[in-house]
């Protein structure tokens, strides 16, 4: 065999082992990075539930007399804002995601005063139609809590793949960047006062 031939062989395997790995670690990439696009639009799609039912709500509440306009300007103003704040799924930044996140989180405050202050209506307690959006939009922040979890629970391999060693090269190569986890809104650490009228 010729001398020549020996660094040949010996660089095209080395070659093809550099090729496998970033194939390897790119096709993972994008498939985890797909599933994490997926989830991340379930979320969305259980925000545009919420707000599609807020609007309905608020529409029922305005027919109720001498309800109190700036409740429902607060939800109405609260729902405009979580609305214009929108993620690129491919490229979401921890302060995108913030931003998104205490958007939601004004509307989830605006709209537990409303109906809170609801209870002094009694003709909404017996709307039937409330009723029903009340229970809709319960089940739907249920919805949201779940798809919220597995939100996270597909950025965490995706995160683990693009931040490990020797991953981490290739992630920089390929434009793969760590993406952040939904967090908890501001204020869940605190504990909920509790009053009871007697």
């Amino acid at each position: 065999m010729k001398k020549w031939l020996i660094p040949v062989i010996v660089i095209a395997i080395i070659g093809f082992g550099f090729y496998t790995w970033g194939k390897n670690f790119n096709n993972t990439a994008v498939t985890l990075n797909e599933n994490v696009k997926e989830a991340w639009g379930n979320v969305q799609t259980s925000y545009q539930r919420r707000n599609d039912l807020i609007g309905n709500l608020v529409n029922t509440v305005k027919g109720a007399a001498d309800f109190e306009k700036n409740t429902l300007e607060a939800v109405i103003k609260a729902r405009s804002e979580a609305t214009k704040t929108t993620i690129d799924p491919s490229n979401i930044t921890p302060e995108q995601l913030a931003a998104f996140n205490e958007a939601q989180g004004g509307l989830s405050s605006a709209l537990s005063r409303l109906l809170v202050t609801v209870e002094r209506y009694p003709e909404l307690k017996a709307n039937q139609n409330f009723l029903k959006l009340q229970d809709e939009l319960t089940s739907t922040e249920n919805t949201i809590q779940t798809a919220r979890t597995r939100y996270n629970e597909q950025i965490k391999p995706y995160n683990i793949h693009v931040n490990t060693f020797p991953n981490t090269i290739l992630a920089g190569l390929f434009n793969f960047d760590e993406k952040p986890y939904f967090d908890s809104e501001a204020g869940a650490e605190k504990p909920v006062d509790v009053e009871f009228d007697f």
